[in-house]
């Protein structure tokens, strides 16, 4: 363990674990766990989970603050019956600190990461509780008071509500209500899009394990990601009907194609995209069972098609530095447009038309927002005279 010796006191300098804190959201926790491994810290970290009730009355209720939440439905109700896993622990800030305080002799510090907004007052808790003992990084924006927390990696679209433009689409007294309130500040680190766990390592072993299944395949390969319609990005069947007759359009210059859909994809859009392709020889639809291809797919895809909804799948994708097409931007608004616009003035990202030729490539500067943030970690760490210790 690495120390320095201050005023004749030993401290710990060298970071050699982490605790993730999640939501239980694969969007949310994935970037937590891809900033990890971007720091080296794969298998070293511990993942403990705040639960929200869910299920019924629950889902009316998700807007409340967790605390308060939870005493109008306490979790003890059922859990099973709420739909939560027991399989990972509870998020308990006091234990969580306390641990960072017993073993920081021992051990060093430890690096919490946690992302979500019902991961806030657990992780700014365990901040207050072990301030000496703990570096912590919150991802995705916290709204306000960002000074509890050692450094904030958000999405560039997150200030979108402070420009003019964005100003003038809601009433002056609803302003101070949006995210966020204040520019960002010095321990503030802004993305791109979200951070993944989609880094070379990861896609090198994925095209390793999914080799016999993928690269066979007629090239070139192209890689249909299919999301699901949310408040800012709305849609219905009729933007499937209209995907499946521009695919239609473009199969001619595709060697194969496979398509996947999200746990957010509703039934009325797969149904049409499966009676479309179910019985095309060169189409083939993931249909949940079995082993998850994404990762596979993200590493022997030649190109991809991918609905405007999804920040992951989309900054995945243009991780890759292959050609991404996207589906049903005309339907976000507000910041998610923001982030719409910002993959388009970089290259990564050109609308489907229908007219495409698969085979054909352009380049762009892939985005590498998880390395960068990575690199702002261990920046953030030097200045409190830490670091990322891996022997």
């Amino acid at each position: 363990m690495a120390e320095m010796i201050q005023g004749g006191v030993h401290r710990a300098t060298g970071i050699r674990r982490a605790v993730v804190i999640g939501n239980g959201f694969a969007g949310a926790e994935n970037q937590s766990i891809g900033l990890v491994r971007a720091l080296g810290l794969w298998g070293r970290q511990s993942l403990y989970r705040v639960r929200r009730p869910r299920g019924g009355i629950n889902e009316w209720l998700h807007w409340l603050p967790l605390p308060l939440h939870k005493k109008v439905v306490p979790l003890h109700l059922s859990s099973e019956k709420l739909g939560l896993s027991s399989d990972i622990p509870e998020a308990d800030a006091k234990q969580i600190a306390e641990m960072a305080r017993r073993t920081f002799d021992k051990d060093g510090p430890l690096l919490v990461v946690a992302s979500g907004r019902d991961t806030i007052p657990v992780s700014s808790a365990i901040k207050q509780l072990a301030p000496e003992n703990v570096f912590l990084v919150q991802i995705q924006h916290p709204r306000s008071h960002v000074d509890r927390f050692d450094l904030v990696i958000a999405p560039r679209h997150d200030y979108y509500p402070l420009t003019p433009h964005a100003q003038k689409q809601i009433p002056w007294f609803l302003r101070r209500w949006i995210t966020p309130r204040e520019p960002p500040g010095k321990n503030v680190f802004l993305t791109v899009g979200a951070l993944h766990q989609a880094d070379f390592a990861a896609l090198k072993s994925a095209a390793s394990v999914w080799h016999a299944e993928l690269t066979p395949l007629p090239k070139p390969l192209l890689v249909v990601n299919i999301g699901g319609p949310s408040r800012n990005c709305s849609y219905d069947a009729d933007l499937a009907k209209h995907l499946a007759a521009m695919l239609q359009n473009v199969l001619w210059s595709c060697g194969s194609v496979r398509i996947s859909f999200s746990r957010r994809t509703p039934e009325q859009v797969s149904r049409v995209l499966r009676k479309e392709f179910s019985t095309n020889p060169k189409v083939y639809i993931w249909d949940g069972e079995g082993r998850n291809p994404h990762m596979g797919h993200l590493a022997c895809a030649d190109a991809f098609v991918i609905t405007a909804d999804s920040v992951s799948m989309l900054s995945e994708a243009c991780s890759t530095g292959k050609p991404v097409y996207v589906i049903g931007a005309e339907h976000c608004t507000w910041k998610f447009a923001d982030f719409q616009n910002s993959l388009r003035e970089r290259g990564a990202v050109r609308p489907l038309t229908g007219k495409e030729d698969m085979s054909l490539r352009w380049s762009y500067t892939p985005l590498d927002d998880t390395a960068e943030a990575a690199r702002r970690v261990n920046k953030a760490l030097a200045e409190r005279g830490w670091s990322i210790q891996l022997t």
